[in-house]
């Protein structure tokens, strides 16, 4: 009897679901799955949910990551002098600089997940937050000394308390910045979020149409006294807003433009930063290196991760722009195994990969992922009925079921208990050795994010599987329950 310890009760479910597959392989979009039968080729649409742009192991990778080994590149050698951590900033930079045609320098802070980055964001700007607000505070402070003692003591009145006031961070409905402690605030799938409301700061989630609203509703005075008269100054509340340009795990939604651009005016009207989370969209999974380019939001911080390692390293960056960069947060802020030489050397490949020959893997990426959506589109104006639309960029890519949660038999069931994509990839899994699973807060949304490598016979395998289970949806839904 094999005692299970590692995570049993989410084995058990994925059991139930047909989902517990243990695969030994993988290279390019395939996975190899151990069975009673031997292995299994799978074909992998999950793509490490979005960290395989270049797919499992990919040659030239895989080339270096053996090289550095056999070098012994050193992983621990903190607090030293990292050229090649400074050779990927470089590099990451001069996409940046052509994507949105800017000079403006990022600053790099390295870390090792996505979720990681995301507090490395919510830390670095709170820290630039509090230190306007220390600013703002010193200057009233220095007019009231000379300013009218009634004034001054009704200024102080009103003050008091204020500049104390917690932080506030914004960030879109649907929104997911990852699991961690201050990361889960901002990921509005309240189930993941709630359990651990009192351990960060809070979120407000906003809806598309609302940006400036929300701003406005944030807004604090603090009164100050200049040229004899109080006067009203705005204290600053908003640490950052935070944005997806695509939302990955709230259903595959893309950030439409003129949003893009009041978040981007209200930013700059109310002096806090814009951070462009590109963890799951960046690395040219949607035509370009920066998602944000296609709708022309460049960020004051940019997030990336996932695809950073070429499916082999843990690593991820915040990249700050110089001129709101806190050089004394690098003293703050450190992380063991950020900024190592093994995940730098790596990063860089990639970069390197990706840019090479004009960028030609942005332009596979298109052309894949526009055969891949139109497949799905096909599978959608068979079954109008049962799949409510198709969307995304790129290889990033969505499609979204019709309502299933009525009824009485068991498929309804699972959709009511937010289990209906779930149990759509174990018969995927099951029957066509395919893998695709659910967006995480919008389970009723199958995610695409295979490689630029997919090839034409995966997306016929996948779209014959989406065949059958729609036509099980519409007439015969019981099927789909696994046996047993």
């Amino acid at each position: 009897m094999v005692l299970e310890l590692a995570e049993a009760h989410l084995r058990g479910l994925l059991s139930q679901l047909g989902l517990d597959a243990e695969y030994v392989r993988g290279e390019g979009d395939t996975l190899w799955w151990r069975t009673g039968d031997g292995e299994v080729p799978v074909a992998d649409f999950v793509g490490g949910y979005g960290s395989l742009v270049l797919g499992h192991n990919h040659p030239d990778v895989l080339a270096l990551a053996r090289e550095l080994l056999d070098a012994r590149v050193p992983v621990h050698a903190q607090f030293s002098y990292h050229p090649y951590a400074n050779d990927l900033a470089t590099a990451l930079n001069r996409v940046l600089w052509r994507e949105f045609d800017t000079e403006q320098p990022y600053a790099a802070i390295f870390a090792n997940t996505g979720a990681e980055a995301v507090e490395v964001a919510l830390k670095h700007a709170e820290m630039a937050r509090v230190g306007r607000v220390e600013a703002l505070r010193a200057e009233i402070e220095a007019h009231l000394a000379d300013a009218d003692p009634g004034l001054a003591r009704q200024a102080r009145e009103h003050n008091d308390g204020l500049f104390e006031s917690p932080p506030v961070f914004l960030t879109l409905e649907g929104s997911f910045h990852g699991k961690l402690a201050a990361s889960v605030q901002l990921t509005h799938n309240a189930g993941y979020r709630l359990p651990f409301r009192g351990l960060a700061a809070q979120a407000r989630f906003v809806p598309a149409a609302e940006v400036a609203k929300a701003v406005e509703a944030e807004r604090v005075t603090v009164l100050d006294v200049v040229d004899g008269r109080l006067t009203e100054r705005d204290l600053p509340v908003v640490a950052a807003f935070f944005v997806e340009p695509i939302q990955g795990e709230g259903g595959i939604h893309l950030l439409d433009t003129a949003v893009a651009a009041e978040i981007r005016a209200a930013a700059d009207a109310g002096g806090f930063p814009v951070v462009v989370d590109e963890i799951q969209t960046g690395f040219g999974r949607t035509g370009a290196f920066y998602a944000a380019s296609h709708v022309g939001l460049l960020g004051d911080y940019v997030l990336l991760g996932k695809a950073l390692g070429g499916g082999l390293a843990k690593a991820s960056v915040m990249l700050v722009r110089q001129d709101r960069y806190l050089s004394d947060f690098e003293l703050l802020h450190s992380s063991t195994f950020a900024k190592d030489a093994f995940s730098c050397h790596i990063g860089s490949r990639v970069v390197e990969l990706l840019e090479a020959d004009g960028g030609a893997a942005y332009r596979q990426a298109a052309e894949r992922g526009e055969a891949l959506a139109e497949a799905l589109r096909a599978v959608r104006e068979e079954f109008p009925t049962v799949v409510s639309e198709v969307r995304g960029l790129g290889l990033l890519l969505g499609l979204e079921f019709h309502d299933q949660t009525a009824g009485d038999g068991p498929v309804a069931e699972f959709a009511r208990m937010g289990l209906l994509g779930y149990l759509v990839a174990g018969y995927l899994l099951r029957e066509h050795h395919v893998r695709v699973f659910p967006t995480a807060s919008a389970t009723h949304t199958l995610r695409f994010e295979p490689s630029i490598g997919i090839e034409d016979a995966a997306i016929t395998r996948l779209t014959t599987g989406l065949r059958e289970v729609c036509a099980a949806l519409r007439d015969h839904p019981e099927t789909l329950i696994p046996p047993g």
